[in-house]
């Protein structure tokens, strides 16, 4: 019987040890980063945050994807990427029972599904699972960032009745923005991981608006909604947005992890480009502690002043945090009786099922910051919902450990 207890304890303890880990580094953001203490300065956390995004996490997945991954590995790691799109299609599903339960304002509609639907397919699942594993959690990095620069740019595209409300509101902070000094650009939340990309986007934007304007958009015949939804996505979705650092990182690992001879190549102790992985090796050691101190960081900004109602909030919070986990289960215990998954790896449906347990992205802040739309609802809600993943996070870990791992 003591036997029996001692290791069911044992068993919660390596459950609960790698996230006790996690919230330990962002502890140490959280005070480094305290308004009351001031040992950093925000400003030194955002730019911190722009090098994970930016550098510190494309040499991570390159590293460690590009190492493992083969041409056997890529066909038997396909359930990766699907899972992927299984998990954020039930999210959508969930947020959109949300938005009838729940009944959010009705300019942010979308936003709600958006913030159930897709979750940190990044950040946490690599700070969680073990270093020889992240190659799993780099594996589903493409996917995800080609559905926010896609489905979530365009979903989150703000209502014209929220256009029309904000007008003047956006004519006052234009006038305040461009009173502040340079050295006040930095005065921002510290979502900014696709800072960079907002240019893009202007002059992309602008370009757009003069074709619309010149007479060659003029067409002799309407064409369907649907077809015109459709070309209205691919056209004004850049592929320059889509490759990211860290989707540029992933395809580039896949395809030397997949080409023989380029792996021996670059990776190896007497490959001719060994010196050169060996560097990103050592940047990359960098990622996971330095997300996990922005994350703290975050933390001590609060939630923001929001619109969308505490209702809602809560509803995407249950949604997100506690039913979306429980679907995850059945999605695995599927997957496995229908031999989709690999035989004998733990570790792999261990990953898996941490895409459907995580907040929601941190990316959605930055792309409601890039639409102008939701920003501090944004901001507000991914505070709560990584307040309460703390206490989600860790009682799911510990049933997945004693339930669905072993009747595995």
């Amino acid at each position: 019987m003591h036997g029996s207890l001692s290791s069911e304890g044992e068993d919660v303890f390596s459950a609960v040890l790698p996230l006790l880990k996690l919230l330990s580094i962002a502890v140490f953001g959280l005070t480094i980063a305290h308004p009351k203490l001031q040992l950093v300065p925000n400003d030194t956390l955002k730019i911190l945050n722009k090098l994970v995004f930016v550098l510190f996490l494309p040499c991570l997945i390159f590293n460690h994807l590009a190492t493992c991954i083969s041409l056997k590995n890529f066909l038997l790691w396909w359930f990766i990427p699907v899972n992927v799109l299984v998990s954020t299609t039930f999210g959508l599903i969930l947020g959109y029972l949300v938005t009838l339960i729940c009944r959010p304002p009705p300019q942010f509609f979308r936003f709600t599904i958006i913030m159930t639907a897709f979750g940190n397919t990044g950040y946490i699942p690599l700070a969680v699972v073990s270093s020889v594993w992240i190659a799993y959690v780099s594996f589903s990095q493409w996917i995800q960032v080609i559905l926010v620069y896609t489905l979530v740019y365009h979903m989150m595209e703000p209502p014209l009745a929220y256009n029309y409300d904000t007008e003047e509101e956006e004519e006052e902070e234009i006038n305040e923005i461009e009173e502040q000094p340079v050295e006040n650009s930095l005065s921002r939340p510290l979502l900014v991981e696709a800072d960079f990309i907002s240019n893009k986007y202007s002059n992309f934007e602008s370009m757009k608006d003069r074709d619309s304007n010149s007479p060659k958009s003029t067409k002799c015949m309407a064409e369907p909604k649907t077809v015109k939804k459709i070309r209205i996505i691919a056209v004004h979705t850049p592929i320059s947005v889509i490759l990211q650092p860290q989707t540029f990182a992933s395809v580039f690992a896949v395809l030397i992890g997949v080409i023989p001879g380029l792996k021996s190549f670059v990776f190896g102790s007497g490959a001719p480009l060994g010196f050169l992985t060996d560097s990103l090796d050592i940047v990359a050691e960098a990622a996971v502690p330095s997300a996990m101190l922005v994350l703290g960081g975050m933390l001590t900004e609060g939630p923001n002043e929001s619109n969308l109602g505490i209702r809602t909030t809560v509803g995407i919070i249950i949604a997100r945090l506690l039913i979306l986990p429980l679907i995850g289960m059945g999605v695995i215990y599927l997957a496995d009786k229908w031999n989709f998954l690999i035989h004998g790896d733990e570790l792999y449906r261990f990953v898996i099922f941490l895409q459907y347990t995580t907040p929601s992205a941190i990316l959605l802040a930055a792309i409601a910051n890039l639409r102008a739309y939701a920003a501090s609802e944004a901001s507000a809600l991914l505070f709560w919902q990584h307040v309460f993943a703390i206490f989600s996070l860790a009682i799911y870990l510990i049933i997945y450990f004693k339930l669905l791992l072993v009747h595995a």
